[in-house]
């Protein structure tokens, strides 16, 4: 079989959420769209069950998976509905759902459910994205709360620029916020992971942790509170072949690498077809069997090759890991040039596995 696999640490999941709801003072969403950013919803989902306040998943097939696997806490609907006739499966599966335009209110009014929905209204405070204008916000909710078809609405937007700690746009965003919905006496969403982790001034009731959730930091630089945070996610494998090369011998496409000294070279199972950036540059780095050491050479579909001349003990079988506890998956994004989230929710092919039920 081949090697690479992906470890999945359910108690270090759970711990990212309570840390989450710690920051966010009261109830947490917990973040699962994308097969929970690659780490597989169902379980996380199931995992996080006795003791999340409920689940957020960007689409109604993303919910139906959840509730067919017998998740029966809240789920929201982060993208809301996109045709109205989903209104009769939010209703049937007795789904949460994110409004954002005036036609989905609309198709509310026309709705029949045998019982009201639980809304939350998505202000555009400066994401330009999805969600209503400020000046439409009121109106919209008035004519919601007037609704049979309504139990409840929860006041929400999403920050655009929350992981830089250094920009004004978050506090601008806040501000519309509040300007809009201080006196509307709703529930409110504003902290995402950025926001939970480096803006304390940027909450409401309910907290919506993503990326944090796994484990990742947002901030391009080391931050203490994102530093609590606890990887979820070890991707490994072996090495499959070993080459003793002289001085000056060119490695993989393109002869990125050239060696420098006679080297130790190993053969990894995992390439960018797994989801590993193509384009890592030489000297991005990996763990092997347990120690520092480096990525050299192209990056190919189906392999990638260290350097073990500094690791004499290596050898085949050795285990390599390409991110998790050892290697953070925001230290290879930033070698890169990716993202956490690319490369989380990027992974494919390789297996998982999962500890810490």
């Amino acid at each position: 079989m081949r090697p690479a696999r992906a470890l999945i640490d359910l108690a270090a999941l759970r711990h990212n959420y309570r840390f989450a709801r710690e920051l966010g003072g009261r109830k947490a969403l917990a973040v699962v769209k994308a097969d929970a950013y690659g780490h597989g919803a169902v379980r996380c989902a199931q995992a996080l069950e006795g003791e999340a306040d409920g689940f957020g998943v960007a689409c109604i097939e993303e919910a139906l998976e959840l509730r067919e696997a017998g998740i029966r806490a809240p789920i929201l609907l982060l993208e809301g509905f996109f045709e109205a006739d989903e209104l009769a499966l939010i209703d049937a599966h007795d789904l949460w759902c994110v409004v954002q335009a005036e036609w989905q209110i609309d198709a509310i009014e026309r709705a029949r459910p045998s019982k009201p929905f639980t809304l939350w209204l998505k202000l555009d405070s400066g994401m330009h994205r999805l969600g209503l204008a400020a000046a439409d916000y009121r109106a919209s909710l008035q004519r919601l709360q007037a609704m049979p078809q309504v139990r409840e609405v929860v006041a929400m937007t999403h920050f655009a620029r929350a992981d830089e700690l250094d920009c004004e746009r978050t506090d601008e965003q806040r501000a519309l916020f509040h300007q809009v919905c201080d006196e509307l006496r709703l529930a409110t969403s504003l902290g995402n992971s950025p926001a939970l982790l480096g803006w304390p001034s940027a909450q409401g009731e309910w907290a919506r942790p993503g990326l944090m959730l796994y484990g990742a930091t947002p901030f391009a630089a080391p931050h203490p509170v994102a530093d609590r945070l606890q990887p979820v996610m070890t991707v490994t494998s072996k090495v499959i072949g070993v080459r003793e090369l002289a001085a000056g011998e060119p490695i993989g496409y393109g002869a990125r690498f050239v060696t420098r000294r006679p080297s130790r070279i190993g053969v990894v199972a995992m390439g960018y077809a797994d989801g590993y950036p193509q384009f890592a540059p030489n000297g991005t780095p990996v763990s092997i069997d347990g120690r520092p050491g480096e990525l050299v050479g192209r990056v190919s579909m189906d392999m990638l090759t260290v350097d073990l001349t500094d690791h004499p003990a290596a050898g085949l079988g050795s285990r390599v890991e390409l991110w998790g506890g050892q290697v953070p998956v925001g230290e290879l994004a930033a070698h890169s040039e990716g993202s956490a989230y690319q490369l989380l929710c990027g992974l494919k092919r390789v297996p998982r596995s999962y500890v810490g039920e």
